[in-house]
């Protein structure tokens, strides 16, 4: 009797089809367009995926330390997908039906019926999970996943979901006004205080953060920064929380000011990115992504937050972007996954920043963060693309789409 779904393909072909014409054009953001669609009513799912008697179909992802189950095919590079187990051997789970949490539904393909997909933390489970299958850090799914293929990038969203939602859970085991033990409603989506004089309901918690590329308009120059945490020649977009009372806007400014001392004016929307592979504290950050235009240029930078900051030409950011060392690091990094599937190598949790190192065998100068991330984005837009100046009428800035062609 088969424990695990062999493959997701047919379930998910409806869904490629769907989005396969935009993802010509361009790719949206890892964690982003998460295929499966809510039910109105979760809850009335709940005793269906614990007694199986519904005509439906019900598949559960295991999560491990907020690592996803994952396998791998026998192609080459190799392809990841998520290993789900079907509801049929709950049993192999060793959880409580108040510990799976509801991800969302789809139509099964030329079938009269839906699959319903669940999530449960297996992290106290002592059970093996057989051959071909590994617990894979989030990340390193991240950088695995081909970005151009509409089917893994559903995925990879469907796998930042469940681990937000589950950290979440983690977070939340009383209440934060009365200190009584909260339980899960709404089929895991909602908490609330057991306590009848406060029963309070508490929403899965997001992390607003803006980043933003500064550019200086006159010189055709971007603002690029480091951190000490980065790797070497690793640069990216400044980034930060927004403060409470603060607008979007007013975060763009005051995070560049503080850490760059430049002084920022005009500031324009490009997209946002689900985030959920910060700190486990933080479950899920929200990027939102911005440009903003430069006023002043001379650089003093807060060696608390940044370890340097500078201003880069167009034509130097341009030779940073370079796909082949992009794609490399992508297809070593699979490469990484189905070896910990197959037992070679257990469970990877980064990636070598050597595979970015160029054609030559030379190590490149300098590199943005690759396309799973929205400072490529940012960066990639502004080099190839061109943003908006100042004059433009806020309808057509608007147009911006909300992904970057790649």
């Amino acid at each position: 009797m088969l424990l695990f779904q062999p493959s997701l393909s047919p379930l998910f072909s409806s869904i490629a089809i769907a989005i396969a014409r935009p993802l010509a054009m361009a790719t949206s953001h890892a964690f982003a367009g998460n295929p499966l669609k809510s039910c109105l009513n979760p809850d009335s799912l709940i005793p269906f995926l614990l007694d199986s008697s519904s005509p439906d179909r019900f598949l559960i992802l295991p999560l491990r330390k907020g690592r996803p189950l994952a396998r791998t095919d026998d192609s080459n590079p190799p392809t990841w997908e998520l290993a789900w187990v079907d509801s049929t051997r709950l049993d192999r789970l060793e959880a409580r039906g108040d510990e799976f949490v509801y991800l969302g539904s789809t139509d099964l393909a030329e079938e009269a019926r839906q699959c319903h997909y669940w999530s449960v933390d297996v992290s106290e489970g002592t059970r093996e999970w057989g051959d071909g299958l590994a617990f894979i850090e989030l990340r390193t799914l991240m950088v695995a996943t081909d970005w151009a293929d509409a089917n893994s990038m559903g995925q990879l969203a469907i796998a930042g979901h469940a681990r937000a939602l589950l950290e979440w859970h983690g977070l939340t085991k009383f209440c934060g006004s009365c200190g009584s033990k909260m339980i899960p409603i709404s089929a895991g989506r909602r908490k609330q205080c057991t306590n009848d004089s406060c029963k309070k309901r508490f929403y899965p918690r997001v992390d607003p953060v803006v980043i933003m590329l500064v550019i200086d308009k006159e010189n055709d120059r971007a603002l690029l920064s480091r951190q000490s945490r980065f790797v070497p020649r690793m640069w990216s977009c400044l980034a930060g929380f927004i403060e409470p009372g603060e607008s979007l806007e007013e975060a763009v400014r005051r995070e560049t000011f503080e850490e760059t001392g430049i002084e920022v004016g005009e500031v324009i929307y490009h997209s946002s990115q689900p985030w959920p592979v910060g700190s486990n504290s933080m479950p899920c950050q929200l990027m939102v992504g911005f440009f903003g235009y430069a006023k002043s240029l001379d650089i003093h930078v807060d060696k608390k937050e940044l370890e340097d900051a500078q201003w880069h030409s167009r034509e130097d950011v341009k030779k940073a972007i370079t796909f082949a060392e992009y794609e490399k690091a992508q297809i070593s990094t699979a490469v990484k996954v189905g070896q910990a599937c197959k037992g070679v190598e257990q469970g990877p949790h980064s990636f070598s920043f050597n595979d970015y190192a160029l054609e030559s065998g030379e190590m490149a100068p300098m590199f943005i963060p690759g396309p799973f991330a929205i400072a490529h984005h940012l960066i990639s837009t502004w080099v190839n693309q061109g943003v908006p100046g100042s004059g433009q009428n806020e309808k057509s800035l608007k147009r911006m789409n909300s992904v970057s062609s790649l």
